[in-house]
């Protein structure tokens, strides 16, 4: 029987506690936290795990409450009550089934259409956690809200799924605050993008981000045509893409979530080009390197003389997570004329050091990609010999004052 009212909800929740007295619950993460279940989540139990995706800041932060994640976010980065799962998004869903069994699933949904309720702009691995949640036999509740988009796709349920929700009507989480704007960042961001938008041609499919280089990316490929979007997520990009007519109107628009301005979800609520499916649906490398052309745009925070790439760590710290990069690097060098590009500065400008190291001292995140990119050129290193590999680094890719410093230290690591 499905319950509707903010003051029934607590009763619901207590009944994970005939279980156990610290329930897992695992909540809707990235830009969708639902605030308004969580708060209610957070009074009911006085010990739980709280198991999000890309968690922000604002989450419920008091003893008796561990985080568990797979991809840290900023509410959850350098907890000392933080659990770290160190696992490929793709297999998330393993956790879920295997190990990480949910007792509770608070979901972020949309209102009902015709009986049923939609993930809206975030599916990713939920659908894993209702799955195992239900054949544990634990609680499904839902924080309905009037502007969640209804996108079609594994997102959308029955109403008789869930044992309780309640409604709301709240603006869903936009971007984080621009940075301060910084000209030569501006500016290697766009000599980035004019140099990852020339390997991208009519007919290809895009992996999109978010951030300063795929915007600048985006901006160089509205000329195209036929282009397809196969990807994890999805943001005001898009919309670009679509007014310019850059996109195929005979493919779907494929990701497992999205966020952005008000604008991206009035375009995806009931968009038939549009689906938003599963992540062990998105993300399999099987199902990625189908698509023709597929190009893959990562970043990292370092990448070593050997092309493996860090994205996950700080002096050993997590500050992330792998996340779907592994995925999709895999997916795209095995897509028929596909490419996994690494796109990043030379150097970081928060930390004054090179990004392009002899070799990481930190746990590898991926590598064997097609090419480096930064705003010195691009290296080549699909199809190259580890030699090669690392002289087009140093001499394409790496910042000039680094150079000579790099070659020693190539010559120490038996390169070059």
């Amino acid at each position: 029987m499905t319950t509707n009212s903010n003051d029934a909800l607590p009763a619901v929740l207590r009944r994970a506690l005939e279980a156990t007295d610290e329930p897992r619950v695992v909540i809707s993460g990235n830009h969708a936290i639902p605030w308004t279940g969580l708060t209610t989540v957070d009074q009911t139990f006085e010990t739980y795990r709280l198991h999000c995706l890309n968690a922000p800041k604002g989450i419920p932060d008091r003893e008796g409450v561990t985080y568990e994640s797979a991809f840290v976010g900023a509410g959850m980065r350098r907890h000392p009550r933080l659990k770290y799962f160190p696992t490929r998004l793709s297999q998330v869903p393993v956790l879920f089934k295997r190990h990480l069994v949910p007792d509770v699933v608070l979901l972020h949904t949309s209102m009902p259409v015709d009986g049923k309720v939609s993930l809206g702009c975030e599916v990713n691995v939920l659908p894993a956690a209702i799955e195992a949640c239900r054949k544990r036999g634990g609680i499904i509740v839902a924080q309905m809200n009037a502007k969640m988009p209804y996108t079609y796709g594994d997102g959308e349920y029955d109403l008789d799924l869930l044992d309780g929700y309640i409604e709301v009507d709240e603006d869903i989480a936009g971007h984080a605050s621009a940075a301060p704007f910084d000209q030569a960042r501006a500016d290697s961001a766009a000599t980035i993008g004019r140099l990852v938008g020339e390997r991208v041609h009519d007919g290809m499919t895009l992996q999109l981000g978010i951030g300063e280089i795929p915007d600048a990316t985006l901006r160089e490929v509205l000329d195209k045509r036929n282009l397809g979007v196969w990807s994890e997520m999805v943001s005001d990009g898009i919309l670009a893409l679509t007014d310019a007519g850059a996109l195929d109107p005979d493919r779907i628009i494929t990701c497992s979530f999205m966020f952005g301005r008000p604008e991206l979800f009035e375009w995806a609520d009931r968009n038939e080009q549009l689906r938003v499916l599963r992540t062990e649906t998105v993300n399999a490398v099987a199902n990625i390197s189908r698509n023709a052309g597929m190009t893959s745009i990562n970043t990292a925070l370092q990448v070593d003389l050997f092309d493996q790439a860090n994205a996950s760590r700080i002096n050993a710290r997590i500050h992330s997570g792998f996340g779907g990069q592994t995925d999709f690097t895999v997916g795209a060098i095995h897509a028929p004329g596909g490419q996994a590009i690494m796109a990043l500065r030379s150097w970081h400008p928060k930390a004054d050091v090179s990004t392009i190291v002899p070799l990481l001292d930190e746990p590898v995140t991926s590598f064997q990609h097609s090419c480096v990119v930064t705003e010195n050129g691009v290296a080549e290193l699909m199809g190259q010999d580890d030699d090669s590999q690392a002289a087009n680094l140093i001499e394409k890719a790496a910042h000039p004052s680094v150079r000579e410093e790099l070659w020693e230290e190539a010559h120490h690591l038996g390169l070059a």
